[in-house]
Protein backbone atom coordinates (compact mmCIF):
# COMPACT_ATOMS: atom_id res chain seq x y z
CA UNK A 1 0.00 0.00 0.00
CA UNK A 2 1.45 3.46 -0.63
CA UNK A 3 0.99 6.44 1.12
CA UNK A 4 -1.10 8.69 -1.21
CA UNK A 5 -3.51 5.26 -1.19
CA UNK A 6 -3.85 5.79 2.41
CA UNK A 7 -3.84 9.49 2.50
CA UNK A 8 -6.22 10.65 -0.48
CA UNK A 9 -9.51 10.93 0.96
CA UNK A 10 -9.60 9.69 3.91
CA UNK A 11 -11.50 12.76 4.69
CA UNK A 12 -10.99 12.96 8.42
CA UNK A 13 -14.40 14.76 9.96
CA UNK A 14 -14.16 13.72 13.67
CA UNK A 15 -17.51 15.38 14.82
CA UNK A 16 -17.65 18.53 17.39
CA UNK A 17 -19.97 20.06 19.12
CA UNK A 18 -22.80 19.42 21.98
CA UNK A 19 -24.43 16.11 21.63
CA UNK A 20 -21.76 14.27 19.45
CA UNK A 21 -20.56 11.94 22.06
CA UNK A 22 -24.47 11.37 23.09
CA UNK A 23 -24.44 9.53 19.77
CA UNK A 24 -21.41 7.67 19.77
CA UNK A 25 -21.37 4.34 19.10
CA UNK A 26 -18.65 2.55 20.45
CA UNK A 27 -20.50 0.80 23.71
CA UNK A 28 -24.32 1.13 22.05
CA UNK A 29 -22.92 -1.27 19.26
CA UNK A 30 -22.47 -4.35 21.20
CA UNK A 31 -26.10 -3.55 22.86
CA UNK A 32 -23.88 -4.20 25.85
CA UNK A 33 -22.47 -1.56 28.58
CA UNK A 34 -19.06 -1.68 27.82
CA UNK A 35 -17.06 -0.55 24.82
CA UNK A 36 -16.74 -2.24 21.49
CA UNK A 37 -12.72 -3.51 21.52
CA UNK A 38 -11.52 -2.57 17.60
CA UNK A 39 -8.65 -3.83 16.44
CA UNK A 40 -6.48 -1.66 13.56
CA UNK A 41 -4.09 -3.31 11.58
CA UNK A 42 -2.55 -0.77 9.28
CA UNK A 43 1.19 -0.56 8.45
CA UNK A 44 1.03 3.21 7.00
CA UNK A 45 1.32 4.92 10.73
CA UNK A 46 -0.73 8.28 9.70
CA UNK A 47 -3.55 6.17 8.11
CA UNK A 48 -3.59 4.34 11.77
CA UNK A 49 -3.33 7.32 14.11
CA UNK A 50 -6.52 9.06 12.04
CA UNK A 51 -8.64 5.38 12.42
CA UNK A 52 -7.53 5.57 16.07
CA UNK A 53 -8.41 8.89 16.77
CA UNK A 54 -11.80 8.77 14.95
CA UNK A 55 -12.53 5.34 16.47
CA UNK A 56 -11.40 6.44 20.22
CA UNK A 57 -13.48 9.84 19.88
CA UNK A 58 -16.69 7.56 19.20
CA UNK A 59 -15.57 5.44 22.61
CA UNK A 60 -14.61 2.54 21.17
CA UNK A 61 -11.42 0.70 22.83
CA UNK A 62 -8.49 0.49 20.16
CA UNK A 63 -5.63 -1.55 19.42
CA UNK A 64 -3.35 -0.89 16.73
CA UNK A 65 -0.76 -3.14 14.68
CA UNK A 66 1.07 -2.54 12.18
CA UNK A 67 2.19 -6.54 11.30
CA UNK A 68 0.34 -9.28 11.31
CA UNK A 69 2.94 -10.87 13.96
CA UNK A 70 1.57 -7.67 16.33
CA UNK A 71 -1.78 -8.16 15.65
CA UNK A 72 -1.74 -11.98 16.64
CA UNK A 73 -0.21 -11.05 19.78
CA UNK A 74 -2.84 -8.01 20.74
CA UNK A 75 -5.95 -10.31 20.01
CA UNK A 76 -3.96 -13.60 21.76
CA UNK A 77 -3.89 -10.60 24.93
CA UNK A 78 -7.62 -9.18 24.12
CA UNK A 79 -10.33 -10.43 22.23
CA UNK A 80 -11.23 -7.65 19.38
CA UNK A 81 -14.97 -7.57 18.86
CA UNK A 82 -14.14 -6.30 15.10
CA UNK A 83 -10.75 -6.10 13.15
CA UNK A 84 -10.54 -3.58 10.59
CA UNK A 85 -7.51 -5.29 8.61
CA UNK A 86 -5.16 -3.65 5.43
CA UNK A 87 -4.80 -6.26 2.92
CA UNK A 88 -1.20 -5.51 1.86
CA UNK A 89 1.20 -5.95 5.49
CA UNK A 90 5.35 -6.10 5.59
CA UNK A 91 5.13 -9.28 7.24
CA UNK A 92 1.91 -11.52 5.09
CA UNK A 93 -1.17 -10.80 3.76
CA UNK A 94 -4.43 -9.31 5.69
CA UNK A 95 -6.47 -12.33 4.39
CA UNK A 96 -4.28 -14.92 5.52
CA UNK A 97 -4.54 -12.92 8.59
CA UNK A 98 -8.29 -12.89 8.66
CA UNK A 99 -8.07 -16.71 8.51
CA UNK A 100 -5.96 -16.83 11.46
CA UNK A 101 -8.55 -14.61 13.39
CA UNK A 102 -11.30 -16.10 12.35
CA UNK A 103 -9.87 -19.91 13.81
CA UNK A 104 -8.98 -17.73 17.02
CA UNK A 105 -12.09 -16.08 17.65
CA UNK A 106 -14.83 -17.02 15.64
CA UNK A 107 -17.47 -14.03 16.91
CA UNK A 108 -15.16 -11.34 15.85
CA UNK A 109 -15.90 -9.11 12.54
CA UNK A 110 -14.18 -8.82 10.18
CA UNK A 111 -13.48 -5.76 7.60
CA UNK A 112 -11.29 -5.29 5.50
CA UNK A 113 -9.21 -1.97 3.98
CA UNK A 114 -8.27 -2.02 0.63
CA UNK A 115 -7.53 -0.30 -2.67
CA UNK A 116 -8.70 -3.22 -4.86
CA UNK A 117 -12.30 -2.48 -5.79
CA UNK A 118 -12.20 -4.57 -8.80
CA UNK A 119 -15.61 -7.10 -8.49
CA UNK A 120 -13.47 -10.40 -7.92
CA UNK A 121 -11.38 -8.76 -5.04
CA UNK A 122 -14.76 -7.32 -4.00
CA UNK A 123 -16.09 -10.75 -3.63
CA UNK A 124 -13.06 -12.38 -2.30
CA UNK A 125 -12.85 -9.88 0.62
CA UNK A 126 -16.31 -10.68 1.78
CA UNK A 127 -16.15 -14.39 1.38
CA UNK A 128 -12.95 -13.89 4.12
CA UNK A 129 -14.94 -11.36 6.27
CA UNK A 130 -17.91 -9.48 6.93
CA UNK A 131 -17.67 -6.00 5.30
CA UNK A 132 -15.03 -4.10 3.08
CA UNK A 133 -13.96 -0.10 2.51
CA UNK A 134 -12.53 0.48 -0.41
CA UNK A 135 -9.38 3.31 -0.42
CA UNK A 136 -9.35 6.06 -0.74
CA UNK A 137 -12.25 6.24 2.34
CA UNK A 138 -14.07 8.18 4.26
CA UNK A 139 -13.70 8.30 7.70
CA UNK A 140 -17.27 8.66 8.47
CA UNK A 141 -18.27 5.64 6.31
CA UNK A 142 -15.66 3.55 8.33
CA UNK A 143 -17.44 4.44 11.85
CA UNK A 144 -20.83 3.48 10.56
CA UNK A 145 -19.59 0.28 8.63
CA UNK A 146 -17.96 -0.66 12.01
CA UNK A 147 -20.95 -0.17 14.24
CA UNK A 148 -23.20 -1.60 11.67
CA UNK A 149 -21.49 -4.61 11.05
CA UNK A 150 -21.29 -4.92 15.02
CA UNK A 151 -25.15 -4.68 15.30
CA UNK A 152 -25.51 -7.47 13.16
CA UNK A 153 -22.65 -9.31 14.36
CA UNK A 154 -22.69 -8.99 18.51
CA UNK A 155 -26.30 -9.85 18.82
CA UNK A 156 -26.17 -12.92 18.82
CA UNK A 157 -23.77 -12.73 21.60
CA UNK A 158 -26.21 -10.82 24.06
CA UNK A 159 -28.87 -13.39 23.49
CA UNK A 160 -29.65 -15.84 26.45
CA UNK A 161 -28.71 -19.28 26.04
CA UNK A 162 -31.85 -20.53 23.75
CA UNK A 163 -32.46 -23.79 21.97
CA UNK A 164 -31.51 -23.88 18.34
CA UNK A 165 -33.49 -22.08 15.84
CA UNK A 166 -34.71 -24.88 13.17
CA UNK A 167 -36.42 -24.45 10.02
CA UNK A 168 -37.00 -27.75 8.40
CA UNK A 169 -33.36 -30.41 8.68
CA UNK A 170 -31.39 -26.81 9.70
CA UNK A 171 -30.57 -26.31 12.92
CA UNK A 172 -28.68 -23.16 13.90
CA UNK A 173 -26.61 -22.60 16.95
CA UNK A 174 -27.34 -19.56 18.64
CA UNK A 175 -23.62 -19.16 20.53
CA UNK A 176 -21.41 -20.99 17.65
CA UNK A 177 -22.43 -19.96 14.51
CA UNK A 178 -23.09 -23.61 13.47
CA UNK A 179 -25.61 -24.84 11.06
CA UNK A 180 -26.35 -28.97 10.96
CA UNK A 181 -28.06 -30.59 8.82
CA UNK A 182 -28.53 -34.32 8.75
CA UNK A 183 -25.89 -35.17 11.42
CA UNK A 184 -23.37 -32.91 8.91
CA UNK A 185 -22.30 -29.26 10.36
CA UNK A 186 -20.76 -26.29 8.81
CA UNK A 187 -19.10 -22.98 10.25
CA UNK A 188 -20.62 -19.63 9.28
CA UNK A 189 -19.33 -16.22 9.45
CA UNK A 190 -21.34 -13.80 11.74
CA UNK A 191 -22.81 -12.36 8.76
CA UNK A 192 -23.42 -15.30 7.16
CA UNK A 193 -25.72 -16.57 10.28
CA UNK A 194 -27.19 -12.93 10.42
CA UNK A 195 -28.77 -13.82 7.40
CA UNK A 196 -29.63 -17.17 7.25
CA UNK A 197 -30.77 -16.24 10.96
CA UNK A 198 -32.90 -13.70 9.49
CA UNK A 199 -33.79 -16.16 6.91
CA UNK A 200 -35.41 -18.59 9.25
CA UNK A 201 -36.93 -15.99 11.49
CA UNK A 202 -38.98 -15.50 8.48
CA UNK A 203 -40.09 -19.13 7.74
CA UNK A 204 -41.27 -19.89 4.16
CA UNK A 205 -41.64 -15.99 3.75
CA UNK A 206 -39.70 -14.53 0.70
CA UNK A 207 -37.71 -11.26 2.02
CA UNK A 208 -37.17 -8.60 -0.29
CA UNK A 209 -33.60 -8.33 -0.88
CA UNK A 210 -34.04 -3.87 0.26
CA UNK A 211 -35.52 -6.08 3.96
CA UNK A 212 -32.18 -8.09 3.89
CA UNK A 213 -30.15 -4.99 3.51
CA UNK A 214 -31.87 -2.86 5.94
CA UNK A 215 -32.20 -5.96 8.65
CA UNK A 216 -28.87 -7.82 8.35
CA UNK A 217 -26.23 -4.83 7.25
CA UNK A 218 -28.00 -1.55 8.57
CA UNK A 219 -27.89 -0.25 5.00
CA UNK A 220 -30.05 2.88 4.94
CA UNK A 221 -30.08 2.82 0.66
CA UNK A 222 -29.87 -0.58 -0.31
CA UNK A 223 -30.46 -0.14 -3.75
CA UNK A 224 -27.26 -0.50 -5.90
CA UNK A 225 -25.73 -3.13 -3.38
CA UNK A 226 -24.91 -6.76 -4.67
CA UNK A 227 -23.45 -7.87 -1.16
CA UNK A 228 -26.86 -9.57 -0.54
CA UNK A 229 -26.58 -11.55 -3.84
CA UNK A 230 -22.89 -12.51 -2.60
CA UNK A 231 -23.54 -13.64 0.95
CA UNK A 232 -26.92 -15.66 -0.82
CA UNK A 233 -23.95 -17.23 -2.60
CA UNK A 234 -21.43 -17.90 -0.07
CA UNK A 235 -24.96 -19.86 2.01
CA UNK A 236 -25.43 -21.66 -0.77
CA UNK A 237 -22.22 -23.38 -1.38
CA UNK A 238 -22.09 -24.35 2.67
CA UNK A 239 -25.56 -25.86 2.90
CA UNK A 240 -25.85 -27.46 -0.34
CA UNK A 241 -22.60 -29.21 0.81
CA UNK A 242 -24.45 -30.57 3.57
CA UNK A 243 -27.51 -31.68 2.06
CA UNK A 244 -30.29 -30.34 -1.18
CA UNK A 245 -30.54 -27.04 -2.03
CA UNK A 246 -32.68 -24.72 0.65
CA UNK A 247 -32.63 -21.06 -0.20
CA UNK A 248 -34.85 -19.99 -2.87
CA UNK A 249 -35.09 -17.26 -5.41
CA UNK A 250 -37.75 -15.37 -6.32
CA UNK A 251 -36.27 -12.94 -9.36
CA UNK A 252 -36.71 -9.74 -8.76
CA UNK A 253 -38.40 -9.99 -5.07
CA UNK A 254 -35.53 -11.30 -3.02
CA UNK A 255 -34.93 -15.00 -1.29
CA UNK A 256 -36.75 -17.74 1.00
CA UNK A 257 -36.08 -21.12 2.95
CA UNK A 258 -37.57 -24.09 0.94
Amino acid sequence: MSHAEGQQGTDVGVPRGPGAAATAPGAAATGRGSAATVLVVEDEPSIADVLAIALRYHRFDVMVAGTVREALALAGRTRPDVALLDVMLPDGDGRALAGELRDRHPGTALLFLTARDAPAEVVGALGLGDDYITKPFNIDEVIARVGAVLRRTRAVDVLPQRPPLRHGDLELDETTYVVRRQGRSAQLTPTEYALLRFLVRNGGRVVPKEQLLRHVWQYEHPAESTVVETYISYLRRKLNALGPPVITTRRGVGYGLA
